[in-house]
């Protein structure tokens, strides 16, 4: 099972790209969640930013964005998750 990042509409999508890339390197996969139209956003550009992190290092990314339901103060929310991993 892929690590868990949670994106939020505040979170800094450079800072975001240094873990996922930390994280791709050391397991070949991770699974970012977004609720919201702005954690989508910052989601999406921390993706774009990682792949310029690890294209040197000869890694290419694959993306695949899904529904999750997650639990947030107790009420269930939907989500998007992206299940980033190398190709």
């Amino acid at each position: 099972m892929p690590e868990v990042l949670k994106v939020g509409a505040d979170s800094k999508p450079k800072a975001v790209a240094g873990a996922l890339a930390a994280v791709l390197r050391e397991r070949g996969s991770v699974e970012l969640q977004a609720v919201g139209a702005g954690a989508v956003n910052q989601a999406v550009k921390a993706i774009a930013i990682t792949r310029g992190f690890v294209a040197p290092n000869g890694i290419d990314l694959v993306t695949i964005p899904a529904f999750t339901k997650v639990m947030i103060e107790g009420e269930e929310r939907t989500a998007i998750k992206f299940l980033v991993q190398a190709r």
